[in-house]
């Protein structure tokens, strides 16, 4: 139902963008009305044989009808643009040209566009300092890694995999946490698309759960070829290193209130030992702090990629959506994710591999935890 949904207010876009570019312009033909439609159709159509095929075309028209789908998005917003500066002109006696203020504002789309597409392309490093409590000497001023929605399919493959490993090489990060969405859901090579982690070096090791598109399909082959380029899967349990309490839950599990409470249960945490659980969303928050656990990585928003669907992902997470937060005596961290989902693009949000140095939490004569 979700997808019909979606293609019908996309196709509702499509037409509205179009139709008010015909208006302000006087442009007709053929290849305006006809052209973004089948954009449309098309993108959704390679999404959908992309999960049972794997070919070369559906990897380039995947890229050409993301990229324009992305364009579309911002064209709309320019439609709507064009719209508001029509009434404010009327409003305030103003005579404007309306082709000539379509011209700018869809010329603004294009160049955003092309902004977008380098942005999402630049891969970010942010640093962050997060103080938790008990924390293992072992673990005190150590750096780790979170990266998060990678999405190798036919837009990213094992050569954006290769890149981020480079550069986690060059940050020498203690451990590596992957906080789910490894795959796009489209047919890939799995073996080749997860090698160039076996070049990763991480001295306290590198772990992952599962985000919902490692989910699309069944996700045990993504699992063992992760195992097998010397990822510790964390397959709803806990792992202790160094002191530290690692806790991973797949994100099919999380769904589920009672279930994921039973998994944690299960886990047998420590409370008087710091704790780090990886899970793709940040959902059912409630849960992971009634559980006693210090700190979430997760992912999956992608902060929104651009607008407007940065305004619902602040609408639906709130300030869980990116950053770091705070939920009772729980630390989330949400990262906007190395790579993107349909348009690869990012106008106000950036691809980024997370920082995080682990120091102890500081408490003040009251007792509570001193935020410095």
């Amino acid at each position: 139902m979700f997808i019909f949904i979606a293609l019908f207010v996309l196709l509702g876009a499509s037409f509205a963008t179009v139709a008010t570019w015909i208006h302000f312009t006087g442009v007709v033909g053929w290849a305006w009305t006809g052209a973004p439609l089948a954009l449309v159709a098309g993108f959704v159509g390679i999404v959908f044989a992309s999960f049972r095929w794997q070919h070369g075309f559906l990897r380039w028209a995947g890229k050409i009808t993301a990229g324009g789908l992305g364009f579309l998005n911002l064209a709309m917003m320019a439609a709507l643009a064009c719209w508001l500066t029509l009434g404010l002109s009327r409003a305030f006696g103003l005579a404007l040209n309306a082709r000539s203020v379509a011209m700018l504002l869809y010329g603004a789309a294009v160049l955003a566009t092309i902004y977008g597409l380098v942005n999402a392309a630049w891969l970010r490093v942010t640093r962050v300092t997060v103080r938790l409590p008990n924390l293992p000497v072992a673990w005190t001023g150590r750096t780790v890694a979170l990266v998060s929605d990678i999405h190798v399919g036919n837009i990213r493959g094992a050569g954006f995999v290769r890149r981020i490993v480079a550069r986690l090489n060059q940050l020498e990060p203690a451990a590596v946490f992957i906080a789910g969405d490894m795959f796009d859901g489209a047919k890939v090579d799995i073996i080749n698309s997860v090698q160039p982690w076996a070049a990763l070096k991480a001295r306290a090791g590198i772990y992952f759960s599962s985000g919902n598109h490692d989910e699309f399909n069944e996700r045990a082959p993504y699992l063992a070829a992760l195992r097998q380029v010397g990822a510790r899967v964390l397959d709803n349990e806990k792992v202790v290193v160094e002191g530290l309490q690692i806790v991973g839950v797949h994100d099919g599990e999380t769904r589920q209130a009672a279930g994921y409470q039973d998994i944690l249960r299960r886990v047998g945490l420590d409370r008087e030992r710091a704790s780090v659980l990886v899970a793709h969303q940040p959902r059912n928050l409630k849960i992971a702090e009634e559980a006693g656990l210090s700190l979430q990585l997760a992912g999956h928003t992608h902060a929104g990629q651009f607008w407007p669907w940065s305004g619902l992902v602040r609408k639906i997470y709130g300030p869980f959506s990116y950053g770091l937060n705070r939920f009772g005596g729980l630390q989330v961290y949400t990262s906007s994710g190395a790579g993107s989902w349909g348009p690869p693009l990012r106008v106000g949000t950036r691809s980024e591999i997370v920082l995080l140095k682990l120091e102890p939490e500081i408490r003040n004569p009251d007792g509570e935890a001193d935020a410095k």
